[in-house]
């Protein structure tokens, strides 16, 4: 194992402190594993997933809000509404044209799976679901040990010299999970973790270079 991956979570956890992602109901769950409790929650994480594609986590908030104001949170529901009012409902999240026909798809699949969990397999064959998408979802909405792999975690790890930059995302999700344990918790902090940070010290055109460990530490303390 590369004990350098532990110590960057652990040095990260020490920092922020646990980050209770995913946001249910708009509620932040720190150290709270449980979540999902329910279907009705477990969808509501498929949905913020597919919604989160190529945009920011507060415009999903919005869009979030606006399905479960016209108590669409539920796959049936957003099957039973018009295309133009579902386009309407998530037009915060961004290329809603697209997101309302991922949504749908989705809900679809989630009636169709009759309570059972999917496999990453199955994920990756419905409409609009990609790899960062399908690990989000079998992550957070089912609790199966599946490391998300996003441009922030891809930018620390390339700059701190763990992977090439031209890593493709299935280099670097092996690389975390064949460096950790495999724990649901673990994963969803480790992740959550790499975006807080990655937010306050590698956006925009920061940190384009690689930097040592050292520094990285420097950074947070």
């Amino acid at each position: 194992m590369d004990k350098g991956i532990i110590a960057i979570y652990e040095t990260l956890l020490d920092a922020y402190g646990p980050q209770g992602w995913w946001p249910v109901a708009g509620s932040y769950h720190q150290g709270d594993y449980g979540y999902p409790r329910n279907e009705e929650e477990t969808f509501e994480i498929i949905v913020g997933a597919v919604l989160t594609q190529n945009t920011a986590w507060t415009s999903v908030e919005r869009t979030l809000k606006n399905l479960r104001r016209i108590d669409a949170l539920n796959p049936h529901k957003i099957l039973a509404l018009s295309l133009d009012a579902l386009k309407s409902a998530i037009r915060p999240a961004g290329f809603f044209n697209q997101k309302a026909i991922y949504l749908r798809e989705m809900a679809d699949f989630f009636v169709g799976l009759k309570g059972r969990t999917p496999s990453r397999k199955e994920l990756m064959f419905v409409k609009g679901v990609g790899n960062e998408t399908a690990d989000s979802i079998l992550l957070y909405a089912y609790k199966r040990p599946e490391f998300v792999i996003d441009a922030y975690t891809k930018r620390i790890a390339t700059s701190l010299g763990l992977a090439e930059r031209k890593a493709g995302y299935m280099e670097l999700k092996n690389l975390f999970e064949s460096n950790l344990p495999r724990d649901v918790a673990i994963y969803q902090e480790y992740h959550a973790l790499l975006v807080e940070h990655a937010k306050r010290f590698y956006s925009g055109k920061a940190r384009a270079s690689s930097i040592t460990f050292v520094d990285f530490l420097r950074e947070i303390l």
